[in-house]
């Protein structure tokens, strides 16, 4: 078995005007979104707008849908708010969702491919920031690649997975619930302040941990939970679901988003094959103990199991870590070896001395960051200055994002050169839909009148009605399948021409 599956992340980026607090942040947001957009798209008469019509975001994996009466307007993801929006030729969408600019990666086949865009994302990001402060008249605008304001707000970092339907989505909860709860300890992006609003002055593991109050549920942004159930796959529903993972961490490391996103896709390889069976690991409170695991940075919280055993996090991920080593066997493919040996690599290294990770796991690199400052100018946890590191750790600008500091004095691991990334910033991923949705917007921009995950939508000259080119499946429309056709066709009309033949011909 592999990691291999369909796969991306969403992430909602922090954002601020130094020296102007009140400013409308979907006002600042948009500028980010217009300002990129504009240099990205230079020259396109009419930008594709996103396709809402094919979102279903209200219905429930656990077989019915939500009214629209009852869901929050934050929920309604399927409606056109007038909110900047944009299709990327790299074949991502970069928008304004509420108060927070968005970037949502193209959909790509492994997590190694997930970590390298995910890294465009965060340079699509930074040169978005750039050329909004470069505008005449533009103040400052900062984004921080993180989850929380510390003052009770948190935004999301949202992974996605396609999954075959017919797995009974109980497994799903079962299994997933003590996983998520426990892989804190290599994925959490470290957070200083406990509670929603931040007042307790300790360090935490995870930035989002505190902000989830139930087990299971359909919301994202308010009664958060563990489990998300929005039942939207974005590809043939009868065939597949997406699971929408909404418990993860903003990460700035290469190898805590390579096992975040590893780690998970394993899990759920074994659940589709109906390979774990022992619940006996399953928390007795779920909530409580996801927030008692990440304010332990010491491992040793023991998690209390339904069963009457205390477990720590590290032994939970260490049984589950052995039962994806026997499920995977002796000859897996390259990075199904990587991300296992990875997994097993991090928790023997936590378990051993948490701050030999310093390198590796973004908590772990913070927290060092912050313990020697303590130490240098005689601070404790108290200390405003601290909340200025933990800030600093996320800003996106180069000069003062520690982050980026850490990386390019080789202390925080990278998985790519800065040419890889730059391709990704422009190129989709070759083995998925991406690749003609993005193809398409780069070699027809005029042409497209919208697009979705799973649809390009075309306007052409001389046709009353729009068409539509739908993208179910997510293997199909890869560089091997439609290279050869977009090459050889002159215009979007001759692309059409040749993706729907006349039968009289």
């Amino acid at each position: 078995m592999s990691v291999r599956r369909i796969m991306g992340i969403e992430t909602e980026y922090g954002i601020s005007v130094p020296g102007h607090p009140n400013l409308n942040p979907m006002m600042t947001s948009s500028q980010i979104v217009n300002a990129y957009a504009q240099y990205a798209l230079a020259g396109v008469r009419d930008r594709a707008h996103w396709d809402y019509a094919v979102e279903s975001p209200l219905r429930d994996a656990r077989g019915f849908d939500m009214s629209r009466a009852e869901a929050d307007p934050s929920q309604l993801t399927d409606e056109d708010l007038g909110m900047a929006n944009v299709i990327l030729t790299n074949g991502a969408r970069l928008y304004v969702d509420h108060a927070h600019p968005e970037l949502s990666t193209p959909e790509v086949t492994n997590p190694r491919d997930a970590v390298l865009w995910d890294r465009a994302g965060v340079e699509i990001m930074r040169t978005a920031m750039r050329l909004a402060a470069s505008a005449p008249g533009a103040l400052g605008i900062v984004l921080y690649k993180n989850n929380t304001d510390n003052k009770g707000a948190s935004y999301g970092c949202h992974e996605n997975y396609l999954m075959d339907r017919a797995t009974p989505f109980a497994d799903v909860v079962a299994y997933l619930t003590p996983f998520f709860i426990t892989r804190q300890v290599f994925t959490g992006a470290g957070r200083l302040g406990r509670g929603q609003d931040g007042r307790t002055s300790a360090f935490q593991l995870s930035q989002r941990a505190d902000f989830f109050e139930v087990e299971v549920g359909l919301e994202t942004t308010l009664k958060r939970p563990i489990i998300n159930t929005r039942d939207e796959p974005h590809a043939d529903p009868e065939r597949y679901r997406r699971l929408h993972v909404i418990v993860g961490d903003a990460n700035l490391s290469d190898t805590a988003t390579f096992l975040k996103l590893g780690t998970t896709s394993l899990m759920l390889a074994m659940i589709e094959a109906g390979y774990l069976r022992d619940r006996s690991w399953t928390p007795a409170k779920p909530v409580a103990e996801m927030h008692a695991v990440s304010h332990d940075v010491t491992l040793q919280h023991r998690v209390e199991l339904a069963d009457g055993r205390r477990l720590t996090a590290l032994e939970i991920q260490s049984e589950l870590l052995e039962r994806a080593q026997a499920f995977c066997g002796t000859d897996p493919d390259e990075q199904t070896r990587a991300v296992l040996e990875g997994w097993e690599e991090v928790l023997t290294g936590l378990a051993a001395d948490p701050r030999s990770l310093a390198d590796r796991l973004d908590w772990v690199a913070k927290l060092t960051l912050m313990e020697g400052f303590m130490r240098r100018e005689g601070l404790d946890w108290a200390s405003p200055r601290l909340q200025l590191i933990d800030l600093q750790y996320s800003d996106l600008r180069g000069e003062r994002g520690l982050a980026s500091r850490l990386e390019s004095r080789g202390r925080l691991r990278r998985m790519f050169s800065d040419e890889e990334v730059a391709a990704a910033v422009d190129r989709a991923p070759e083995d998925t839909r991406a690749y003609f949705r993005g193809e398409c917007i780069r070699r027809f921009p005029d042409a497209i009148a919208a697009a979705s995950w799973d649809s390009v939508v075309f306007e052409l000259p001389g046709h009353d009605a729009l068409l539509r080119v739908p993208t179910l499946e997510p293997t199909r429309g890869t560089r091997a399948h439609v290279e050869a056709l977009l090459d050889s066709a002159t215009s979007a009309t001759a692309l059409i021409d040749l993706l729907t033949p006349d039968p009289a011909r």
